[in-house]
């Protein structure tokens, strides 16, 4: 059964290495005959989180916020696996997509758990110039524990500091695998 996909990324690059990760596992994705929706997140207004804890889960948009989130609720609540993809920034996931991530929990918030459970999937995309992936993978780890979401793995695809570094590399092949495995 066709699955619905939501990409966010958080590469400040729309032809970076990230992208090209995502472009893969995209095609991958699709083939398998899954539906994929986008984010990129750099091209968005999405401020961040006040901690308010004025979240309402059932509204349409169940921020207090009016940004650019209100185009990512839906999608989400409504997706079977959302996949993470983005730069590693200082041993952790880039700015865009942990601002983007702090703000979902409004789907945790007031009239109903929208976000936690409900047979969600999740996986990462993550490029570096480095390797340096640990710190990250448990944050990763803890996240999908939190949120109770099926844990598919990660392509993580060290050793691309400049654009088009990937090109080649195996881990575009995982990704278009990864991809094509969610059915």
């Amino acid at each position: 059964m066709a699955k619905k996909i939501v990409i966010l990324n958080g590469s400040p690059r729309k032809k970076g290495n990230t992208s090209a990760l995502v472009k893969s596992f995209t095609e991958g994705a699709e083939s398998s005959g899954n539906t994929v929706t986008e984010f990129f997140l750099d091209d968005m207004d999405i401020h961040g989180c006040k901690g308010c804890f004025g979240g309402h889960s059932s509204r349409e948009c169940p921020c207090v916020q009016k940004d650019d989130m209100d185009q990512i609720y839906p999608a989400v609540k409504e997706s079977d696996v959302v996949i993470l993809a983005t730069p590693l920034y200082y041993w952790n996931m880039s700015g865009q997509i942990r601002t983007a991530i702090d703000r979902l929990f409004a789907l945790e918030e007031g009239d109903g758990n929208l976000l936690r459970g409900h047979d969600r999937s999740s996986a990462l995309l993550m490029v570096a110039e480095g390797n340096g992936f640990d710190d990250v993978l448990l944050y990763y780890d803890h996240l999908m524990e939190h949120l109770r979401w099926r844990n598919l793995g990660h392509v993580l695809a060290g050793g691309n500091g400049d654009v088009g570094d990937i090109e080649g590399k195996p881990e575009l092949k995982e990704a278009y695998e990864l991809g094509k495995s969610i059915e």
